[in-house]
């Protein structure tokens, strides 16, 4: 689902399913370099008289979209045809200085009243820093173009995916969930260098920490999101947690219930894979009315604890309380308080660490069909 179109949309040459937009008729530009900070553009002549974009303002930013005006002098406006921008990726000076370059976006739209919506999933990430620069321009009778100079360079950052993103994502993860399975605990496995600092330091309590950056890109959990990640999968055959590990030897174990149920509200994160065969769906569980509920509450839409096709508590007819996970998913549970070790257990496993399995910091395989979808990855 397109994010709703704020004024008139501006989207990239490039896309010949969208030739059309609001009446606005685009026409393809030539991808140009950039000399000395400013593009240039081959064809087109600079015309004095054009002006020069001024003040130029980003609004309404999502993770695909962004408006944009600017000031200009009216008396000249009826001389301007058409707009072009000239945006990029702002340059990481840790990137890779051997890997390619991100080609430049150069758009152009015949001139309408401002402001506009620049959209197009292919040329914008969430997320992501970006550069802009505008030049007015008029069309001239053998098809040239007279231009105006490039505008100032502004930045700008996109935004992370909203509540309508989130829900795309949720009911394709949904569509291979799978069928219900019972578990009784969570756990959390770490060497034994984590546990000695949680008794030493922190007084037997494992404290939340913020979420590192695997999954989608455009999560708003990753990088903000404070708490504990925990497991709750179990293996088919034998109804208990799995005796390996990509995490550490030791594991914490703690009750179903002391974690997930009626006292909490329950969250969809993300979901994702790494080149794999294996799919992951991050869950987050917030006790009522905490700050990680608070948090999620705009931002990740909300499960029924109930009923949903990842994870659930309920109640039996004897007052029994009763969990089931998602079989065909592997579930990243952020719960977002404190956990006293005194709540549970730590033992050690008996299978191996399978390193290699580790999430942190995974990135999402952007061109696995199951698991994205039409906005930035």
């Amino acid at each position: 689902m397109e994010v709703p179109s704020l004024g008139h949309n501006i989207t990239s040459p490039i896309s010949p399913c969208e030739g059309m937009v609001n009446n606005l008729s685009l026409e393809s530009l030539e991808l140009c370099e950039r000399d000395g900070g400013k593009p240039e553009a081959s064809g087109m002549v600079e015309m004095e008289e054009l002006p020069v974009p001024q003040n130029i303002k980003i609004s309404n930013i999502t993770c695909d979209s962004f408006k944009i005006c600017w000031d200009m002098d009216p008396r000249v406006k009826e001389k301007i045809t058409h707009y072009f921008i000239d945006l990029n990726k702002k340059e990481n000076k840790n990137s890779n200085k051997f890997k390619h370059k991100d080609v430049p976006t150069k758009l152009v739209a015949k001139a309408v009243p401002l402001p506009m919506t620049v959209r197009g999933h292919w040329f914008l990430s969430p997320r992501t820093e970006y550069t802009v620069a505008v030049q007015t321009a008029s069309k001239q009778s053998d098809g040239d173009y007279a231009v105006s100079e490039w505008s100032d360079i502004i930045e700008f950052c996109t935004a992370d995916y909203s509540t309508v993103h989130l829900n795309q994502l949720m009911q394709k993860a949904e569509a291979i969930a799978g069928r219900m399975l019972k578990f009784s605990v969570f756990y959390r496995n770490q060497h034994k260098e984590y546990f000695d600092h949680v008794k030493e330091v922190q007084g037997s309590r494992m404290l939340p920490s913020v979420k590192d950056n695997s999954g989608s890109h455009g999560s708003p959990i990753s990088g903000k999101l404070e708490g504990i990640l925990f497991s709750c999968n179990t293996e088919f055959n034998t109804g208990q947690p799995p005796q390996d590990s990509p995490y550490g030897r030791l594991r914490f174990t703690v009750p179903a219930q002391t974690l997930f149920g009626p006292h909490t509200r329950l969250y969809f994160g993300d979901f994702y894979c790494m080149y794999t065969a294996y799919h992951y769906v991050i869950l987050v569980v917030a006790p009522r009315g905490s700050p990680g509920d608070i948090f999620c509450q705009d931002r990740l839409p909300e499960l029924n604890v109930a009923d949903n096709r990842f994870l659930t508590c309920v109640a039996t007819e004897d007052g029994q309380l009763e969990f089931r996970h998602a079989q065909d998913v592997i579930l990243e549970v952020i719960y977002t308080e404190p956990v006293e070790l005194a709540q549970g257990t730590v033992a050690e496993i008996s299978g191996h660490q399978l390193s290699s399995l580790s999430t942190l910091n995974a990135k999402k395989d952007p061109s696995c069909k199951t698991c994205n979808i039409s906005v930035g990855r």
